[in-house]
C-alpha cells in the first residue's frame, strides 16, 4: 500500500466481529471457508494468500474481509450467493479490472474498499447494482482517467476516495449522478486542470480535497480560483486551500488563490500542415504531420470531411484510432498529430482536416489527398502479349511492349533500348561500307591509290566481310584486299567444303 494512503481503523475488524447479529440472522452461519474465521454474520479471510474469492462463504454473511491477499480477478458469480452483504473489504489485493456488473448481486452493500489494488481504469457499469452504497475507497490504485458516467449507478454515495492515483483527466460528466456526495478526495494525483462542469453534479458536496496536484494555472483554471473566493472556501480546510501552481514557470510554487486573474492567460493554438495537397498512388502508405503550438499545449485531432453527392460537406468523422473502411488512423495527442493511411485506395481520396484546440480556442487546417487513378492497382500484372512466331531454338528478345520488358526497371529499359538501336545502326553502317567498296571495285583498275580495293584474280565467287584484310601502303593509306583463300564459313567436322569454282556464284 502506498505511504500516506488512508487505512481502515485497526480496531474496526474486531469491533465488527463483536457486533451482535441483526434481527433475523442466526448467531452463527452454517459452514465456513477453510482457513477463514467466521463469527456470526462476519467472515474474516485476510492475509491468506488467496487468489480467488474462497467458496463456501455462508449466504447470510454481511461483512466480508478479503484484504491483503493476491486476488487479481473477481470471477463471474463469485459474489452472487452473498446478497445480504453490507461491507466488503478487498483492499491490498491485485485487482487489475472490474467487470461490468461485478457487484450486481449486492444491492444492500454500504461500504466497498478497493484501496491499494492495480486498477488502471473503470469500465462503464462496474458499480451497477450498488444503489445503496455510501462509501467507496479507490485510493492508491493506478487510475489515469475517469470517463463520463463512471459513477452513474451510485445515487446515494456519500464519500469517494480517489487520492494517490495517477488521474490526469476527468471528463466533464465523470461524476454525473453523485448528487448525494459529501466528500470528494482528489489529492495527490496528476491533475493539471479541471472543468467547472465536473463539479456541477455535486449538489451536496461539503469537503473537497485538491492539493498536491501539478496544477497548470492558465485561463482554464480561472473559474476555480473565482469559485473558491466566492463561496467554495467552505469546502476546503486550511490545508486544502493550498492549491499550488506547477506551471507556467513564472507562476510555479504560487498559490492559485494568490494569483491575479490577469495572470491566468492562454495562447490560442496555431496549426501547420505541409504540404496542403498531395497525390499518392494506390497501394502506398502515407504519413502527414500536423504541428500545433499554443498554451496550454493544444490537443491535435485529424478528421475526414465526407463529401456527399450535392458537394456540400457533411458532419466530420473523427479519425482516432482508425478510419472504418479506410485503413487509416491518426494520433490524438498534444503538440503534434500524425495522419497515417495504409495501403491507399481510391476511397482515401478527399478532404481531411487537422484541428488543434486548447482552453484558448481552436484552429483548423485542411489537407487534400488525391489518388492517381490511372496507375494500375498493385498485385494485378498486365496481361501477357500474344506469342509471336519465331524460329525454333532461338530465344526471343524482349520487346518494349512485352511483359518481360515492363518487368525491368526504368534504367534497365533505357539501356536495353539504347543497345538495340546501336546494334541496328552498326549493321546499317557495315552494309553501306561493303556496298560502297563493291562499286569502287567495278571501276577501271589502275595503280593502287588511296583507299583502292585490290582483288586477287586467281579466284572468283562471292566476297564476305571476313575475306577483307586491311593493309596499309608505303604512305600509310588504308587498303582493303580480298583474300579468296579464306573460306566463306569456318570449316568444321560437320561443315561441307566449298563447291568447286565452276559452281560458285559470280564474284562481287
Amino acid at each position: 500500500m502506498a505511504p500516506g494512503a488512508p487505512t481502515l481503523p485497526p480496531a474496526l475488524p474486531l469491533l465488527l466481529l463483536l457486533l451482535p447479529p441483526p434481527p433475523g440472522v442466526p448467531p452463527r452461519a452454517a459452514g465456513c471457508p477453510a482457513a477463514c474465521r467466521c463469527y456470526s454474520a462476519t467472515v474474516e479471510c485476510g492475509a491468506l494468500r488467496l487468489r480467488v474469492v474462497p467458496p463456501g462463504i455462508p449466504p447470510g454473511t454481511q461483512t466480508l474481509f478479503l484484504q491483503d491477499n493476491s486476488i487479481a480477478l473477481l470471477e463471474p458469480g463469485a459474489l452472487a450467493p452473498l446478497a445480504a452483504l453490507r461491507r466488503l473489504y478487498l483492499h491490498n489485493n491485485s485487482l487489475r479490472a472490474l467487470e461490468p456488473g461485478a457487484f450486481r448481486a449486492q444491492p444492500r452493500l454500504l461500504e466497498l474498499a478497493l484501496t491499494g489494488n492495480r486498477l488502471r481504469g473503470l469500465r462503464g457499469g462496474a458499480f451497477a447494482g450498488l444503489a445503496q452504497l455510501r462509501v467507496l475507497y479507490l485510493a492508491g490504485n493506478q487510475l489515469a482517467r475517469l470517463l463520463d458516467f463512471t459513477f452513474l449507478h451510485l445515487p446515494r454515495l456519500q464519500e469517494l476516495h480517489l487520492q494517490e492515483n495517477s488521474i490526469e483527466l476527468l471528463e466533464d460528466q465523470a461524476l454525473a449522478g453523485l448528487s448525494s456526495l459529501a466528500l470528494l478526495d482528489l489529492s495527490r494525483n496528476q491533475l493539471g486542470t479541471i472543468s467547472r462542469e465536473v463539479l456541477q453534479p455535486l449538489a451536496s458536496l461539503q469537503v473537497l480535497r485538491l492539493t498536491e496536484n501539478p496544477w497548470r494555472c492558465d485561463c482554464a483554471l480561472h473559474w476555480l480560483g473565482a469559485w473558491i473566493k466566492e463561496g467554495g472556501q467552505r469546502l476546503l480546510s486550511s490545508r486544502d486551500k493550498k492549491i499550488m501552481c506547477a506551471e507556467p514557470p513564472r507562476l510555479a510554487l504560487q498559490s492559485l488563490l494568490d494569483v491575479s486573474s490577469s495572470s491566468l492567460i492562454c495562447i490560442p493554438p496555431s496549426v501547420h500542415v505541409e504540404p496542403l495537397e498531395l497525390t499518392a498512388n494506390p497501394g502506398e502508405d502515407l504519413w502527414v504531420a500536423c504541428q500545433a503550438s499554443g498554451y496550454p499545449q493544444p490537443l491535435v485531432t485529424w478528421r475526414k470531411v465526407p463529401q456527399p453527392r450535392d458537394g456540400r460537406p457533411r458532419a466530420q468523422a473523427q479519425l482516432e484510432g482508425g478510419a472504418p473502411g479506410l485503413g487509416g488512423h491518426a494520433t490524438s495527442d498534444t503538440g503534434s498529430g500524425m495522419l497515417f493511411l495504409a495501403n491507399i485506395t481510391l476511397a482515401h481520396a478527399g478532404r481531411y482536416e487537422c484541428e488543434a484546440s486548447n482552453a484558448g480556442g481552436a484552429a483548423r487546417v485542411p489537407f487534400r489527398l488525391l489518388v492517381n487513378a490511372s496507375r494500375e492497382q498493385p498485385g494485378r500484372p498486365p496481361p501477357p502479349p500474344p506469342p509471336a512466331a519465331r524460329p525454333a531454338g532461338r530465344e526471343p528478345r524482349p520487346e518494349e511492349g512485352s511483359m518481360a520488358f515492363r518487368a525491368l526497371g526504368l534504367a534497365t529499359q533505357t539501356a536495353v533500348a539504347a543497345a538495340i538501336a546501336l546494334l541496328a545502326l552498326t549493321a546499317l553502317l557495315l552494309a553501306a561500307m561493303i556496298c560502297r567498296r563493291r562499286r569502287r571495285r567495278k571501276k577501271a583498275r589502275g595503280p593502287p591509290g588511296e583507299g583502292a580495293l585490290f582483288v586477287n584474280d586467281y579466284s572468283d565467287g562471292p566476297c564476305t566481310f571476313a575475306q577483307l584484310e586491311e593493309l596499309r601502303d608505303e604512305r600509310g593509306h588504308a587498303m582493303f584486299v580480298i583474300d579468296r583463300s579464306k573460306p566463306l564459313f569456318a570449316e568444321g567436322p560437320a561443315t561441307a567444303r566449298a563447291p568447286p569454282p565452276a559452281a560458285r556464284e559470280p564474284h562481287c
